[in-house]
C-alpha cells in the first residue's frame, strides 16, 4: 500500500507482519515445515541427540539424530503488504517452557501431527486451547499416505469443529502454503469479529 505526501514524495506503508508458531511432538516436522517454505535460510538449533539424553529426552525415531533445543525460524512474505514469521517450537518436554516467549505475539499457530503418535500433539492443542490462538491441526503426511481421515483426527483429539485439520505433507511447499493460508484466513476473520 502506498500514499502520496507531495507530487514528489511517495511512502510505501511497511507490510504487516504475523508471527505463527509451529507446534507439536517431538520428530512430527517441525523444522522440516518451517525449512520447506521459508524464503530466508531457516535459522535452526538443532542439536546432535547423544547417549547423555538417554532417559532424558524421547527418541527411537528412525533416522532422527538430532533434536530443535530453542527453536526454528523462517520468513515467507505473501506479496508486497504482508510477512509471515515462522517459529517453530522444540518438541522435547524439558525445553517447553520456552513456548511461553516463542507464542507472545503470535496471531496464531499450527498443530502438527504424526497419527502414529498422535498424544504427543495433546499439549500443544491444549496450550493453544487455554491461550484463546487461533490455530489449524495440520496432519503430517509421512511417506506421502493419509493414514487417518482428519474427521478421526478431530474426534481422537477431541478438537472443536471451528479448528481446522488439514492434512500436509512437510516436506512440500504447496501443502505448507495452503496450510499457511487456511490459518491466516482464520486469523484475520477473528481479528475482525473482535474489531467490531
Amino acid at each position: 500500500m502506498a500514499y502520496a505526501l507531495s507530487d514528489h514524495v511517495r511512502v510505501t506503508a511497511p507490510p504487516v507482519a504475523m508471527k505463527i508458531v509451529v507446534a507439536g511432538g517431538f520428530a512430527v516436522g517441525k523444522t522440516t515445515f518451517i525449512g520447506s517454505i521459508s524464503e530466508i535460510e531457516p535459522l535452526r538449533t538443532e542439536a546432535e541427540m547423544t547417549v547423555e539424553s538417554l532417559g532424558v529426552d524421547r527418541g527411537g525415531q528412525p533416522g532422527k539424530t538430532g533434536t530443535t533445543v530453542a527453536m526454528d525460524f523462517g520468513r515467507i512474505t505473501l506479496g508486497a503488504d504482508m510477512v509471515l514469521y515462522l517459529f517453530g517450537t522444540p518438541g522435547q518436554d524439558r525445553f517447553w517452557f520456552l513456548w511461553d516467549e516463542l507464542v507472545r505475539g503470535a496471531v496464531g499457530g499450527v498443530v502438527l501431527v504424526d497419527t502414529r503418535r498422535v498424544a504427543e500433539c495433546f499439549a500443544a492443542v491444549d496450550y493453544f486451547e487455554a491461550l484463546g490462538i487461533p490455530f489449524v491441526v495440520a496432519v503430517n503426511l509421512f511417506d506421502g499416505l493419509a493414514t487417518h481421515h482428519p474427521r478421526a483426527v478431530r474426534e481422537a483429539l477431541a478438537v472443536p469443529a471451528n479448528v481446522p485439520i488439514v492434512l500436509c505433507d512437510a516436506r512440500r511447499k504447496s501443502h505448507v502454503q495452503e496450510t499457511l493460508a487456511l490459518l491466516v484466513e482464520s486469523a484475520l476473520r477473528r481479528a475482525q469479529k473482535a474489531a467490531v
